[in-house]
């Protein structure tokens, strides 16, 4: 997941210090580097990284962080490249962005980001501004949520799953429809495996 700038620092701070010292800094001691007199505060940025998998705490120890080794063990930047809004093409990104993700959604596929814009989007509880993290593969196992591409430009979120005559994709949200389309008129451009929001 995204992380603010302030996050970031924490972050690469207690990983300096882990590498240098063997074992993590106490609150005070990451508040003593930012200048952060309150432990209440240190602790709320020590557990937005707990959240978003980039720390593990282990309750009632005072150097009780862990940094989470997933694969690498190191966080990546993947690039924004465009915005999407259900029913329409995907728009290229008009300048180049790049954000930094843990080390949870690095894979062997390359990772790319789409931006979702406007309200098309909300019947799958995706909002305006929302960042879909993806991996860029042409195929699909069943019950994946796919980017598609419908009837030669329309793009489409949905689960995917493969039958004998056609494709099914279903509705990420219960109550709606799916879409029943042969092969020749699905076209995946990707695997979506998160979801950035901001609620600033």
């Amino acid at each position: 997941m995204y992380l603010t700038k302030r996050q970031k620092e924490t972050f690469d701070f207690i990983a300096e210090y882990v590498r240098e010292h063997g074992y993590a800094p106490t609150l005070e001691e990451i508040g003593a580097r930012f200048g952060l007199s309150s432990p209440a505060t240190v602790y709320k940025h020590v557990q937005q990284l707990v959240a978003k998998g980039y720390l593990r705490k282990t309750r009632h120890q005072g150097r009780g962080i862990e940094i989470v080794d997933a694969g690498t063990g190191q966080a990546f930047s993947a690039p924004v490249l465009g915005e999407i809004t259900a029913g329409r093409p995907v728009e290229a990104a008009a300048q180049a962005e790049n954000i930094e993700l843990p080390p949870a959604f690095s894979s062997t596929a390359p990772v790319y980001l789409l931006r979702v814009r406007g309200r098309a989007l909300e019947e799958e509880l995706l909002t305006n501004g929302d960042l879909l993290i993806i991996e860029d593969r042409p195929t699909a196992r069943d019950g994946e949520v796919v980017l598609a591409v419908l009837r030669g430009d329309v793009s489409a979120v949905g689960r995917y799953y493969r039958e004998p005559s056609h494709v099914r994709l279903e509705p990420t949200v219960d109550g709606r429809e799916p879409l029943y389309l042969p092969d020749g008129q699905i076209h995946i451009r990707g695997v979506i495996v998160g979801v950035i929001r901001n609620y600033r």
